[in-house]
């Protein structure tokens, strides 16, 4: 452990506050008019559980998207243990559903950051991503049509959100004009 003040503390302080920053917004409690279109919509009724699927939701989409856009590689790290800190200590959560809890996201993280990035496929990404919360909002819930189309407009804003929340505590890559990003990766 790093002594206090010195540049290794301040530098570990300064991700952990940069990280609050991400997660704070990552872990803001969903509209009520979307818990209650999803529980109409797939969670026949239920506003707790649909409440519970879009807390999921916006929390695993942000850490995917901070794996996508981060400037630094502990960024995701950061940002993961931070989610997973505020879980453990979210206080909806009774202690004896803690594991369940982190295991229903973990499982969601999985699911949501391989339709995201898989390639390829008939299906589009944004159509996978709204069918996964469909899914898990319900068992057998319908993934087409009104419903999907809504999922798939809230998961952008969700996505959008987290995009946005990572530039203003991070702050924005800024490359040369003349320099592609695939250059900078060392990708030819």
């Amino acid at each position: 452990m790093p002594l206090p003040f010195t540049p290794g503390w301040r530098e570990a302080r300064e991700r952990e506050r940069r990280a609050r920053l991400v997660v704070d917004a990552l872990r803001r409690e969903p509209e009520e008019a979307d818990v209650a279109w999803l529980a109409d919509a797939a969670a026949n009724g239920d506003l707790d559980h649909a409440r519970w699927e879009l807390r999921y939701a916006r929390a695993a989409l942000g850490l995917v998207v901070a794996q996508r856009d981060a400037l630094a590689d502990r960024t995701v790290a950061d940002l993961s243990a931070g989610v997973l800190g505020a879980l453990g200590a979210d206080p909806n959560i009774a202690i004896d559903r803690q594991e369940l809890a982190e295991r229903q996201f973990n499982e969601r993280l999985l699911a949501y950051r391989e339709a995201m990035t898989l390639r390829g496929g008939a299906i589009p990404a944004a159509d996978r991503v709204g069918r996964c919360l469909l899914a898990f909002a319900s068992d057998g819930a319908r993934t087409a049509g009104a419903p999907l189309a809504y999922a798939i407009e809230l998961l952008q804003r969700y996505a959008d959100e987290a995009a946005e929340s990572l530039r203003a505590a991070y702050g924005e890559a800024q490359l040369p004009e003349d320099v592609k990003p695939s250059v900078i990766r060392g990708i030819s």
